[in-house]
């Protein structure tokens, strides 16, 4: 037994939902927002609009300065939406677009007034107001709607479409809290639209009974007995004082929720404005979402001659659209073409490049002899320089040749010269450190080698200064590479260096004049 009624369960909610989603489904929805820049007040008319069209509608439908009208529209068909209500701003005054979706009419009205929910409630001395009221759609009251006119039964069948249809056999009077009033006044051509609470309470007995009814209990002690109250109704505020009558009265069909309301039992239904205020002025109606025709228009006529003119020139308008559209997806053809082509050409280049840089890394098998042979020769070079103490020819030894050249521009390179000088004055203002006796031991290593037990090296007859320049100016007033050496000298520190370049170079210039004097 308790399985088959938790089936049973489980397929009337499954039931239910269906219906609910259903039921959502087939009711209108709307978006309220504005276009453009909008001060504070108007802001918050579209919150107090929004507040008005719930629970169908979007409570905190935001907005970017980028989005257009189309943005809405897309979003519009998935979400259901049905009907746009848009409030902007000009200089002059404050207008409202009702839109059918997705093709339209779009209806533009002039706000000529309007009245903030606060300011309503602000102005009434007790006000009916709660969450409650917000869970079901009000009730819309049409007023003055049925005169001629294309224009007003459009109007009407918009504002109609835009709140959900009620069936009066089957409608549940508790869901009714608020109702929308719309009334069309004939001679200005002005809408006003009110939004009211509901509440009703009953009727046929007296204040004191109906107090008693709501638990609150009255002051009675001024009263002999307690009928004095049931028929009287003393010490009652005046602002309790019965305003119903033949307007506001009326049968329940149904039980309505409050004390006292019953069935089949005379009820007076009571309204309190909670607001907003607007009156409005329809001014044109447009074919489409803003695009199309001017249906009607309240302060511009034109005549069928001119409404032609105008439909010749907006179809030239679409021709004009359609072939810069073909145009321009032409355009972006060729454009991804040409795209294509350069990346495959681009792609091969590339392919060409890495096979290039994979043959040069190969290491060719020649090469290896050549560093060899280049190697044999810089010997053989400083070989023939140790025996006959002379330097070689330049044929004799080409690597040696193309080596020393590059050295000798690399130090080109690298030497800077002192700003406001000559190179001969830049030459000879050398650094003590470059003149101290490490950098002469180093220079001496390179033109000829060194023995140990103080055996003169070949070719002490002849510097290399002495060959290299005539005068011996350049390497001979420096350093002497073929003299005789201070053995017995140390180092001295970094400070005395400058003194020892002095002595070197005197000694070094005596003893290159002394060789050239014994050659000759």
């Amino acid at each position: 037994m308790g399985k088959s009624k938790t089936k049973n369960q489980k397929k009337s909610r499954a039931t239910a939902n269906h219906v609910a989603e259903e039921a959502y489904g087939s009711v209108p929805h709307s978006f309220v927002f504005h276009r453009g820049q909008i001060g504070k007040n108007v802001g918050q008319l579209v919150l107090d609009m929004r507040k008005v069209m719930e629970p169908y509608t979007a409570e905190s439908l935001k907005m970017r300065k980028k989005n257009v009208l189309k943005d809405f529209v897309a979003i519009a068909g998935p979400l259901g939406v049905s009907h746009f209500m848009i409030f902007s701003k000009t200089p002059s005054s404050l207008n409202m677009r009702l839109a059918r979706l997705p093709k339209g009419p779009m209806l533009h009205f002039r706000v000529l007034k309007y009245c903030l929910v606060k300011d309503v409630v602000s102005s009434l001395k007790k006000h009916r107001m709660h969450e409650q009221q917000f869970t079901h759609h009000p009730l819309l009251i049409l007023n003055n709607f049925g005169s001629d006119g294309m224009h007003i039964k459009l109007m009407a069948t918009m504002f109609q479409n835009m709140f959900p249809s009620i069936n009066v056999h089957k409608v549940n009077l508790n869901n009714i809290k608020r109702c929308v009033l719309l009334n069309y006044n004939p001679t200005s051509a002005e809408i006003e639209l009110r939004h009211y609470s509901l509440k009703v309470v009953p009727v046929g007995m007296s204040r004191g009974v109906k107090k008693l009814m709501q638990e609150k209990f009255p002051n009675m002690n001024k009263l002999d007995d307690i009928s004095e109250l049931l028929m009287k109704g003393a010490n009652l505020s005046e602002s309790e004082a019965e305003q119903d009558g033949e307007h506001n009265i009326t049968e329940l069909p149904q039980a309505y929720s409050g004390r006292g309301n019953m069935a089949s039992q005379q009820s007076a239904v009571r309204l309190t404005e909670i607001g907003p205020r607007l009156t409005l002025q329809l001014m044109k109606i447009q074919e489409g979402m803003g695009e199309g025709n001017i249906l009607y228009h309240a302060v511009i006529s034109k005549t069928e001659e001119e409404i032609k003119e105008i439909l010749d020139r907006k179809e030239a308008q679409l021709k004009e659209k359609v072939s810069r559209r073909k145009k321009q997806e032409q355009n972006v053809a060729e454009k991804k073409l040409k795209r294509d082509e350069n990346k495959k050409r681009s792609i091969e280049g590339m392919k060409k490049l890495a096979e290039a840089e994979e043959d040069s890394e190969v290491e060719d098998p020649g090469t290896q002899h050549e560093r060899a042979a280049a190697a044999e020769s810089d010997d053989d070079a400083e070989y023939y320089r140790q025996a006959v103490g002379q330097e070689p020819d330049e044929d004799m030894f080409v690597t040696k040749k193309r080596k020393s050249t590059e050295k000798t521009h690399g130090l080109v390179k690298k030497r800077k010269m002192s700003p406001g000088k000559s190179p001969k004055a830049d030459r000879n203002t050398q650094s003590p450190k470059r003149r101290g006796p490490e950098r002469q031991q180093h220079k001496a290593g390179k033109g000829q080698k060194k023995f140990k037990d103080d055996k003169k090296p070949f070719g002490n007859k002849k510097t290399f200064g002495a060959k290299k320049s005539g005068d011996g100016k350049r390497f001979g007033g420096k350093k002497k590479f073929g003299g005789k050496r201070d053995k017995e000298k140390s180092f001295k520190p970094k400070g005395q260096k400058t003194k020892l370049g002095l002595k070197k170079k005197g000694a070094g210039a005596k003893q290159g004049f002394k060789q050239r004097k014994g050659k000759g």
